[in-house]
């Protein structure tokens, strides 16, 4: 869809919701820009509102096409779709803010020309200076000293070589609004000085654009970080000058959702393993167990209940429940929610979801479904079954079931398997080679393997039921603990069984 420049006149206002999500570029994204994109996208499905998604990348230093791609993957593959933006289009783009230069010089010129913003040419030195004399504390900041200089005096400072930044003139008077999660919030007249909007050589600054793209957007809900509560006041004043240019409909509401904790209650770095949600994918994390944990980082859709499907997150949500208090993201519960959700997926589709992993380990010869082989296929529609109720991560597939992909000669034996072989193992590898030697190919189903197996070891040789096939195990997968064995007997066929159980007879006789 071709995306077609808006003018700068307001949005015709709407009874359901618009919400955005804006991240910037400038890494891999985030469980934390995640949530952000999942609380701001169920708020809109909820609501039957519109989900706007635009890219922020005016800071050409950290910004790259790297970090663009990864976020659109990353809503795709997590299925958070949106109406209006990126790769969809829409009436009011272009969708990144680099592309869109022209549209905010226009709205520049109308702030100047309305008196809401000034010039000003104060260096940071100068204004550091008067705070002292002034006996304000440094954070205070910029003293609006400039507010009201006359021609004669900007006159003589560009007459120094100097060019101004310009400052949005905040109102002087308390502003309160209506947090969507907090409650009423008050900012008293004076706490927060006039700011920077537009840079000494022309350029419009985050505090400008952002503000401006949800009002020709037409935003009517804002739902960000805490993080962002302080620089509410100035996004606020900016709008009402919006509003009053025509430029936008009306100021949005703001919610401002709990910040995203570590283990430790510590600030979720970026360069932690566990916010990066691409390392949670290769571990095999699914979207849906992944979305309905992050869900829960400061909402929840009832009392002792964390497992719930996105329709009945979409049914349930709203951003008046959720909590204002700091979320601990907590990886043991993301697990055990995620393998909740692989024993939800249909057969056919959990099957088709290990594939890539089995891929990537090499152990079959295609990352899709369609493309398998035949006997992989047939290896996979057996055993597929027999690991859904067992796994936590799609990654694990590669350890549960790759010892029925690989050649006999090839399966490595585990170090921890090893350990468990005790006195009387080969005893017990003889015994099983000559009970399943006695099976004929078309007779090697589970049920007989598993009655001859019992008939040869526990009453023949007369060895405990839990440890009668301990052996046999760490022949046939080469690990202390498999997928039912007697199951997997039957899927590797009666010759790849027998030669696993003849050759680690052999290597034990030969130590």
């Amino acid at each position: 869809m071709t995306e077609t420049a808006p003018d700068t006149t307001a949005p015709s206002s709407t009874t359901a919701p618009t919400l955005r999500f804006c991240p910037s570029p400038t890494g891999t994204p985030h469980v934390g820009m995640i949530r952000t994109a999942l609380f701001n996208w169920a708020q809109a499905r909820h609501t039957g509102g519109a989900f706007v998604f635009r890219i922020e990348d005016t800071d050409a230093a950290r910004d790259s096409e790297e970090s663009y791609a990864a976020i659109i993957e990353s809503l795709r593959w997590l299925g958070l779709d949106w109406d209006e933006g990126i790769d969809v289009g829409g009436p009011n783009g272009p969708y990144r803010q680099s592309q869109r230069s022209e549209i905010y010089a226009e709205v520049i010129e109308k702030l100047k020309a309305g008196g809401y913003l000034y010039p000003s040419f104060s260096t940071p030195e100068e204004i550091e200076a008067r705070n002292v004399v002034a006996g304000r504390p440094k954070q205070m900041g910029y003293d609006n000293a400039e507010r009201d200089l006359t021609a004669e005096e900007i006159a003589a400072f560009e007459a120094e070589g100097r060019a101004p930044v310009w400052r949005l003139r905040m109102p002087e008077e308390d502003l309160t609004f209506d947090d969507l999660i907090r409650g009423e919030v008050t900012f008293k007249a004076g706490s927060v000085p006039d700011y920077v909007v537009v840079r000494a050589d022309g350029k419009p600054l985050y505090t400008l654009v952002n503000p401006v793209d949800d009002a020709l957007m037409g935003v009517t809900q804002v739902l960000r970080g805490e993080d962002l509560l302080s620089s509410t006041p100035r996004q606020i004043a900016l709008y009402r000058a919006l509003v009053e240019l025509g430029i936008a409909a009306q100021v949005p509401e703001f919610g401002h959702m709990p910040l995203v904790r570590g283990e430790g209650n510590k600030s979720f770095s970026k360069r932690d393993p566990e916010s990066d949600l691409f390392h949670h994918r290769e571990r095999g994390f699914i979207p849906e167990g992944l979305l309905n944990y992050l869900a829960l980082l400061g909402w929840a859709i009832g009392p002792d209940r964390d497992v719930f499907t996105m329709a009945e997150l979409v049914e349930a949500f709203d951003v008046r429940d959720v909590n204002p208090n700091p979320a601990q993201f907590d990886l043991q519960k993301a697990e055990a929610i995620n393998a909740q959700h692989l024993r939800m997926l249909a057969p056919e589709d959990f099957r088709a979801r290990l594939v890539p992993y089995l891929a990537a380990a090499g152990l079959v010869s295609a990352h899709e479904d369609e493309a398998l082989t035949e006997r992989e296929r047939e290896i996979l529609d057996d055993a597929a079954p027999l690991v859904q109720e067992r796994m936590t991560l799609l990654g694990e597939a590669p350890d549960m079931l790759g010892f029925l992909f690989v050649a006999d000669g090839a399966l490595e034996i585990d170090d921890d398997a090893r350990k468990t072989l005790k006195d009387g193992a080969t005893e017990v590898l003889d015994a099983a080679v000559a009970a399943l030697e006695s099976l004929p190919g078309d007779a090697f189903a589970t049920a007989a393997i598993e009655a001859a197996l019992r008939e040869a070891i526990v009453g023949g040789l007369g060895v405990k039921p839990r440890l009668a096939f301990g052996p046999l195990r760490v022949a046939v997968s080469g690990r202390r603990v498999s997928p039912p064995l007697f199951e997997s007997m039957e899927i590797l066929g009666r010759d790849s069984t027998l030669t696993r159980l003849r050759s680690l007879r052999e290597e034990l006789a030969a130590s």
